[in-house]
């Protein structure tokens, strides 16, 4: 089949900014398109990350591909700034490309991260081109995820690393207009390819490179709660506009996980239409927010854990050829839910999410007071605590724990995905509350939370919690993990502090996992104050933590209590089919 490839093509907005794109599109005759905006240059896509479809594949299927360069990106006029421009400019693209002699007027779009992001505000304009979306390791929270976590924490590696690239790319763009500064893209630059000093500046809100530059940094730093600024840029009420069914993809280790379950579960009550409900599908890998191999340095999960292996560059040419083209027959055979189950290492098909036959099944903390270290007397058990207790640590920001794998960006090497946890269980600011050696094979699959009882001397610090699997050889590799920012315990748009010795109840989220935790290992869950520089540190003063000193940061003594009148658990979506 025969493409024409058009370079640099004019696309106006209804503003008269005019956006460009690359287009493959068929040589004779009209055929379905499939659209990917991106704000890291167009032409970059055809060596784009690996959870994505193999261009000639889709073109080798009969697809013309359209990739545009987000608004004030590249080679694309006007001003970028995350999430403002982008349901305008796709639903003007969206109108392009249908009133093209090509193109037969219905549309697919593809793409993950950012690009993810830009397909559920095309998706949130009910366009009636747009016939199905294939977003992977993304949001449709732009507060939640990415930018700040679940609970509240500024999600500081990733903020920092991604204003750098896209500072440094804006700057570049003005300095071949004529009007940059060639200090200010070398200082940008520099940054970029040597992020992780931007975590250690205090106060946060003042990285001389970032807040120099302006911009959207400013106002990320001042809206830490999820206020009206992030209303405006989310897209969950929205989806009762959406008509598109979505090919929902995640990783088990993404940034994104707890978002891309939830968008997948929220579609598929809340879409627009009953053909965008039921066409929802979703596929999670053992995989991280750039590699979809399923290997890293401390645990591989076996041949099969690949994109490659598993068929998604195929599934993706069944879903738009069900969903675009209209072949009904496309997918017949094929699972609205695949998940890599880990532990096991092997895929498995399922029919939805959370798994219908799930057991939500408390695991109660305990200790004689010195749940302290990886040895210390931490336990985990179904039974509910017969004998009141609390452990105590001391959480100081000026020596926070630091990251240790999870989903997060690979800025350094071995700092995401499936890590080794016994440096840093080995804290005595780390509890570790571990269960039983495993007579029989244990598993969970779905979302996992924590309920604890907490008191502080401090008015507002952070609890952190991870599901870790305990291996015989005393290897730790952690699962899923969250944080909760105490003074957003009720709510994420509104502060409430502390008062020091007061017991509150607190849930803290730790997304979603599959794991099978084999005969001979054992489940433990870790509780801690910092993550460091995942997420920002909290100064325990209960002031503005973007706008703090290190001289203004105090440490706090955080207690978890448990027991009859505390019940803390650990609450894990158990699987057992021997019983079925």
């Amino acid at each position: 089949m025969q493409h024409v490839y058009d370079i640099d093509v004019r696309i106006p907005m209804r503003d008269g900014v005019a956006l460009a794109a690359n287009v493959w599109r068929l040589a004779d005759g009209t055929g379905p398109t499939l659209l990917v905006r991106l704000p890291y240059g167009k032409d970059s896509l055809i060596t784009a990350s690996e959870i994505l479809p193999n261009l000639l594949t889709l073109l080798e299927a009969g697809y013309a591909v359209v990739t545009q360069d987000c608004r004030g990106t590249n080679r694309s006029e006007g001003e970028f700034v995350p999430h403002m421009a982008d349901r305008a400019d796709g639903e003007d693209t969206l109108a392009w490309i249908v009133d093209q002699p090509w193109s037969d007027g219905t549309v697919g779009m593809y793409g993950a991260s950012y690009l993810g992001m830009v397909q559920w505000e095309a998706a949130a304009t009910g366009s009636p081109a747009l016939r199905a979306i294939a977003p992977s390791l993304t949001s449709i929270d732009n507060y939640e995820a990415p930018w700040y976590s679940a609970g509240g924490a500024l999600s500081l590696s990733l903020v920092t690393l991604w204003s750098a690239l896209m500072y440094a790319a804006d700057a570049q763009r003005s300095l071949a207009a004529g009007t940059g500064s060639p200090a200010q893209v070398q200082e940008l630059v520099a940054a970029l390819l040597a992020p992780e000093p931007l975590n250690d500046v205090l106060p946060t809100a003042e990285v001389p490179v970032l807040a120099a530059y302006g911009k959207w940094w400013n106002d990320w730093m001042s809206h830490p709660a999820h206020d009206g600024f992030w209303d405006a840029i989310e897209l969950t009420s929205e989806l009762k506009n959406v008509t598109a069914p979505a090919l929902n993809i995640g990783g088990w280790y993404d940034l994104y996980i707890g978002q891309t379950v939830r968008t997948f579960t929220a579609a598929r009550e809340n879409a627009g239409t009953a053909q965008a409900r039921e066409g929802q599908r979703l596929v999670i890998g053992p995989w991280e927010h750039e590699s979809a191999r399923g290997v890293y340095p401390d645990r591989s999960f076996g041949p099969m854990a690949s994109v490659r292996m598993m068929g998604l560059n195929e599934l993706y040419v069944k879903f738009f050829d069900r969903w675009v083209r209209g072949d009904t027959s496309a997918l017949d055979g094929v699972a609205p839910v695949k998940i890599f189950v880990m532990g096991i290492d092997q895929w498995r098909d399922e029919q939805d999410w959370p798994l219908p036959d799930t057991t939500w099944t408390d695991f109660h903390l305990g200790s004689a007071g010195h749940a302290n270290t990886a040895d210390g007397d931490g336990v985990l058990t179904t039974e509910p605590a017969a004998v009141a207790g609390h452990d105590t640590y001391l959480y100081d920001p000026r020596r926070p724990v630091p990251t240790a794998g999870g989903a997060c960006l690979p800025t350094t090497p071995g700092f995401c995905g499936p890590v080794d946890q016994r440096t840093v269980a080995g804290r005595e600011d780390v509890l570790c509350f571990t269960g039983p050696v495993l007579e029989e094979p244990v598993e969970v699959t779905g979302p996992v939370s924590l309920t604890l009882f907490v008191s502080s001397s401090a008015v507002d610090t952070d609890f952190t919690a991870k599901l870790v699997d305990v291996f015989p050889d005393g290897k730790a590799i952690n699962l899923c993990d969250g944080i909760l920012r105490a003074r957003y315990r009720n709510s994420r748009a509104r502060e409430e502090l502390m008062k020091p010795g007061e017991v509150y109840e607190i849930t803290v989220d730790l997304t979603a996992t599959s794991n099978v935790f084999l005969p001979g290992h054992r489940i433990r869950l870790d509780v801690s104050s910092s993550n460091f520089p995942r997420y920002d540190r909290n100064t325990n003063t209960g002031g503005v933590i973007a706008r703090e000193t290190e001289e203004q940061m105090i440490p706090a003594i955080n207690h978890i209590h448990h027991g009859p009148d505390h019940p803390s658990r650990l609450v894990l979506p158990i699987i057992d089919r021997k019983k079925q």
